[in-house]
């Protein structure tokens, strides 16, 4: 032995040992869940913290927004109690016995310095003595005194005016003076400064007062703002970017409903948010500690569990391979326990199973090694996994080379009229699984040589998915004689049932010649007629059948207009509608095109859709047609009615000979199973399709789609 060898005998159960632990410290299933579950916490108390202060921030906005509209509705109580204020001064003027003294007097000169003197005394803007419409005296200003006048006329002893003076709002009162009927004392108040700052002192919010008169719309960063308080009339309070800060603004009205000013109110955010800050970043330093606890806590539970999980998984891993003598380890905690207790009765469990599946598969091969039929189970793929030998003798195939492979290639079903493999669309496997029938008769050629035609019986799947099929073989006369019984069993009823009625009808006419009324005469030709008119529909269908299955199947190239084919074949159905009581309701949209095809055989398309639409749907109920062009010129038209669709009605095979629903409705209305067969034939001679649906109304639709132009 080389020293290389040597080396590597030593070394591969050492890397063997890190290969397995270091599979095993990569975070496992326990590893992972304990990560996802700190995680998750994380995320939990992550998303709570930002509902947290994103419903903080809303508070703070709702907060700051409320102090605002408080500020300027408390400001304009403010106003209202200045005015208030007013009158007072202007009463206690009036009844001064120093004013009524001066008044008495001969020089009315020394009235201005009174007047003065208190308007400074009691922090008045302005004062004046008034006769009527006649300044008598007044303090110095720029007052328009007219305009003074004019408003105290209007609103009476209390008033607001703008305009009256220089870029200021006034506020004023009047008072008569007593024992001087005819004589009144005006006081005023300007609306300034000094007023916002005592407003600003009682609302704790920066107040400012804007005079309306010389207010420049569209100016200023509460532009906006004012601009929606003067169209409301009421206060509005929003926030405002350009100047951080909450902000609200109340138009102010005189008496007379005139606008006088503008009270404004501002709060900036920083004031507002400082407490909410706070909160926040105390509300970040839980959430963070509290993940890292989570995440701590997870990690450390997956580390206590990865040791326990690796003896489990060294044990797994050598029933996996098949080694069913060792015992499983049994530790870990609760959890782990429990499943190593499990995995050990599950060991004794396959230990006592693989015995018995030897002895049922030594059975189960004598059985079916010696019955007649052949047979063959598939897996959930479909693929071969046993033949007997009388499968083995049918499909000249043998089971070495058969199992494994998809069944469907082995048995190489005959395509249908469409070139689809039976595998694709109706299996008897897929029809079992389904809760069918699971049964099929089908042409296979497992050699190119030795074509069969076989029956094909499908058992449900098993719980572990294997499904067992029996292969028959039938020759092609036994075949045939079958198909041709069938066929003769329905033409019999359906030729059967018209021809009863019509004799009824004949002998009820013989008996009461010249004893019944005309209208009931009429009604029993009405029936001879419609029974007529049935056998000749039958006999049409199924000489259509033959030309079809012969391929004689020719169409003409003409014009069609769908109007004329819906004219057509109502005339046709006509009797049978009326008959049940039904009604056509024909839709056709505009600027329908015109498509060349055989008109005659679509008017025979259009007759075995109503006549269809006729058995299934309920008496007195609508049929309707309706049409319409396609983008690429051709034609799509339908007929639906209120019926109960069947099952199956999503079926393609509905479209094959002799082929009916398999609902009970289906069942018990008559037919031979030509009428679809016929349509989907024809339809596809032009170049078109046909399919059965039900829409969303709960309404059974057979949809036709034609070209613009029939293939040659």
């Amino acid at each position: 032995m080389t020293a290389l060898q040597r080396l590597k005998k030593v070394y591969e159960p050492v890397a063997a040992v890190v290969q397995r632990r270091a599979r095993v410290h990569a975070p496992g299933l326990a590893g992972r869940l304990a990560l996802a579950t700190g995680l998750l916490v994380a995320l939990a108390v992550g998303a709570m913290s930002m509902f947290a202060i994103g419903a903080l921030r809303r508070l703070a906005d709702a907060e700051g927004l409320t102090r605002v509209e408080l500020a300027v509705s408390s400001a304009r109580e403010g106003m209202r109690q200045s005015t208030e204020d007013l009158l007072t001064a202007a009463r206690i003027l009036g009844e001064r016995p120093a004013l009524q003294r001066l008044l008495r007097g001969p020089v009315p000169e020394t009235l201005q310095p009174f007047l003065a003197r208190y308007c400074e005394s009691v922090a008045l803007d302005a004062c004046a003595l008034v006769r009527g419409d006649e300044l008598i005296a007044t303090t110095p200003g720029q007052i328009e005194w007219d305009l003074v006048l004019a408003a105290a006329d209007e609103q009476g002893e209390r008033f607001l005016i703008t305009g009256a003076a220089p870029k200021v709002a006034l506020s004023g009162a009047q008072a008569g003076v007593a024992e001087h009927e005819g004589i009144t004392v005006i006081v005023l108040r300007n609306l300034d400064e000094r007023l916002a700052a005592r407003l600003t002192e009682r609302t704790g919010v920066p107040v400012a007062i804007v005079d309306y008169a010389s207010f420049q719309p569209g100016e200023g960063p509460l532009a906006i703002l004012n601009t929606d308080a003067l169209s409301r009339g009421g206060t509005v309070a929003e926030y405002v970017e350009a100047i951080d800060s909450y902000a609200a603004s109340l138009p102010v009205a005189s008496a007379s409903g005139e606008t006088i000013a503008l009270l404004e109110a501002r709060l900036p955010v920083s004031e507002v948010m400082s407490m909410a800050s706070d909160m926040r970043r105390n509300i970040l330093i839980v959430a963070a500690l509290i993940g890292a606890l989570a995440i701590g806590a997870s990690i450390y539970i997956g580390r206590y569990w990865i040791s326990a999980v690796e003896r489990l998984t060294d044990a797994a891993e050598r029933l996996g391979s098949g080694d069913l003598a060792a015992s499983i380890p049994i530790g870990g905690g609760k959890e782990l326990s429990m499943l190593g207790n499990t995995m050990e009765r599950m060991r004794r469990n396959l230990v006592d199973l693989t015995a018995d599946l030897r002895r049922s598969e030594l059975e189960a091969k004598a059985v079916l090694g010696g019955i007649v039929e052949g047979v063959y189970s598939v897996d959930e793929e479909r693929r071969i996994r046993f033949l007997n030998p009388q499968a083995e003798r049918l499909l000249k195939v043998s089971a070495a080379e058969a199992v494994g492979r998809f069944c469907g290639d082995v048995l190489k079903p005959a395509l249908d009229a469409h070139g689809r493999r039976p595998c694709e669309h109706s299996c008897p496997i897929v029809e079992a699984r389904r809760g069918g029938p699971g049964r099929a008769l089908e042409h296979v050629a497992p050699r190119p040589d030795s074509p069969r035609r076989v029956v094909i019986a499908s058992a449900p799947p098993a719980a572990d998915g294997m499904q067992v099929q029996v292969l028959r073989d039938e020759t092609e006369l036994e075949g045939a004689r079958r198909t041709r019984d069938t066929v003769l069993a329905n033409i019999s009823h359906e030729f059967r049932t018209p021809l009863a009625a019509q004799l009824a009808s004949i002998e009820l006419l013989q008996d009461g010649i010249g004893a019944m009324s005309l209208d009931e005469q009429r009604e029993l030709v009405s029936s001879l007629h419609r029974g007529t008119q049935r056998l000749a529909w039958l006999i049409d269908n199924l000489l259509e059948s033959v030309r079809i299955e012969s391929g004689q199947l020719a169409i003409r190239h003409q014009d069609v207009a769908i109007e004329d084919v819906i004219v057509a074949a109502r005339e046709l159905v006509e009797p049978l509608i009326a008959q049940r009581g039904q009604r056509i309701e024909v839709d056709a949209g505009e600027a329908i095109p015109v498509v060349r095809g055989d008109q005659q055989r679509l008017t025979q398309v259009l007759v075995n859709l109503l006549a269809n639409a006729n058995k299934y749907a309920p008496p007195e109920s609508t049929i309707r047609i309706g049409a319409h062009g396609t983008e690429t010129g051709g034609l799509t038209f339908f007929v639906e009615d209120e019926g109960i669709s069947s099952p199956s009605i999503d079926d393609a095979r509905l479209f094959e000979p002799f082929r009916r629903g398999t609902g009970e409705a289906d069942r018990d209305e008559s037919g031979i199973g030509l009428g679809l067969y016929i349509v989907r034939s024809i339809v596809e001679r032009h170049g078109g399709s046909v399919r059965l649906e039900r829409t969303a109304a709960g309404r059974t639709r057979a949809t036709v789609e034609l070209p613009q132009e029939a293939p040659a």
